[in-house]
């Protein structure tokens, strides 16, 4: 009986789930907008960023919008189905990179501008995005006893998450020779201990940009 009580709380309620979903989204979108602005504070990896930043100066936004447009479709159907949202491709790469790139392509740039507005916009964006996965789920999985794929879709993104290493390492020596070295040395490290190139990447990258900081222009 307290068992099935503490199951119909707060935190086993379906819409503590769009809650967390548009706390996070808040966060993020904020985070392209420190970007945007102050050309730091995106939530995502570099090469991504690098698609954004590519816009920004080019005026073309056509690759990172595509790019995270497609992720945040892939991730709201993949939601529902495996019962796990990846906060990486949905809401940073999707909400983060891809919907900013889509506004500022429109030519709505005062989401991206104005850091109080990009907060409620990234709340509302996320408040949606959960609230499509749990439709979704419950008139899916929940009305059957199919899992609809799910197994072959558990993974995936790890799977394709491999080959995000040597373009992280890329964009890394394109940024600076020291970052560009730690992010080969922490691959190096990694793919030597069978764990994500990329990881190893970004860590080492990290690392040397702390001891080598690239100068940001003003």
């Amino acid at each position: 009986m307290e068992n099935t009580k503490l199951q119909s709380g707060f935190w086993y309620s379906e819409w503590a789930f769009t809650l967390f979903v548009a706390l996070l989204a808040s966060g993020i979108f904020a985070g392209t907008h420190l970007y945007y602005v102050y050309h730091v504070g995106a939530f995502n990896d570099i090469a991504i960023v690098a698609m954004l930043e590519a816009g920004i100066k080019g005026g073309s936004y056509g690759a990172a919008a595509a790019f995270g447009a497609s992720f945040l479709f892939a991730r709201i159907l993949e939601g529902p189905l495996v019962g796990i949202l990846d906060i990486g491709g949905a809401l940073q790469t999707g909400l983060g990179i891809g919907v900013p790139a889509l506004m500022l392509g429109a030519g709505m740039t005062a989401p991206l501008t104005s850091f109080p507005l990009a907060l409620l916009t990234g709340a509302v964006l996320g408040f949606i995005v959960g609230f499509v996965i749990i439709m979704i789920r419950k008139f899916t999985i929940n009305a059957s006893n199919s899992t609809f794929g799910a197994d072959i879709m558990m993974g995936a993104g790890n799977a394709a998450g491999r080959y995000l290493g040597p373009l992280i390492i890329i964009s890394a020596a394109m940024a600076s020779i020291p970052v560009g070295i730690g992010a080969t040395i922490g691959g190096a490290i990694f793919y030597a201990f069978k764990k994500p190139v990329a990881g190893g990447a970004i860590i080492g990258a990290m690392i040397m940009g702390a001891f080598f900081p690239i100068e940001i222009p003003k």
